[in-house]
């Protein structure tokens, strides 16, 4: 039975998702979430896909899924892969997840929807600067943190790595630029050398771009 990830490109933690299934092999498809037309805050969605008005979401047979890190740790149960080596290492990916989503992804993603997803004269530049601010200090932690090793988590990619990396691969501007951060970037290179690594655009159908059409 396919797999179904309800889903849209744009978004960041639906891509930690679909990069752990594209990448662990199972056979999977996604489901466009019409993000910017409002899905998420339809009551046909909060009562039928996600009462949290959220993407992404899995669907496996009976099985449904939200919250990203609880995906991918779905995706390891099922496939062994991306987990750590033993319960010291998946301790540790546990751990940066959690701060991804607290210090990483959460500001990122916030930033760049306000500088590229609202209309020029709404983006409000106090917030986005302070956003931008506290992303750097995240992002130092995590260069830091890579110097010197290959990945996040031991000696191979886990979903530490496929957590953290969720919004460094989109090209909108949003505070982040590879060549400031040499680790971070040497990383990036190594996961989108993986075979079957794909962008997030090449991943998932786009919702912004259908909502303007």
């Amino acid at each position: 039975m396919t797999i179904k990830l309800h889903c849209f490109g744009e978004s960041g933690h639906s891509y930690k998702a679909a990069l752990a299934l594209e990448l662990s092999g199972l056979d999977w498809e996604p489901v466009l979430v019409d993000f910017f037309a409002g899905a998420t805050r339809e009551a046909a969605y909060r009562e039928g896909v996600n009462a949290m008005g959220e993407a992404p979401v899995l669907e496996d047979g009976d099985t449904r899924l939200t919250q990203s890190a609880v995906i991918q740790g779905y995706v390891s149960d099922r496939t062994g892969r991306f987990g750590g080596a033993d319960a010291a290492e998946a301790r540790e990916i546990l751990r940066w997840q959690f701060w991804d989503n607290h210090k990483l992804s959460s500001q990122a993603g916030m930033l760049r929807f306000l500088m590229n997803f609202l209309p020029e004269d709404k983006r409000p530049a106090e917030v986005i600067d302070f956003t931008a601010n506290r992303l750097r200090s995240a992002y130092q932690v995590l260069d830091a943190h890579l110097a010197g090793r290959d990945w996040i988590v031991g000696d191979g990619v886990t979903n530490a790595d496929l957590t953290c990396c969720g919004y460094l691969f989109y090209p909108e501007p949003f505070g982040f630029a590879r060549a400031e951060w040499p680790a971070i970037d040497a990383w990036l290179d190594r996961l989108s050398g993986l075979p079957g690594w794909k962008h997030p655009y090449d991943l998932m159908p786009r919702a912004y771009r259908a909502s303007q059409d």
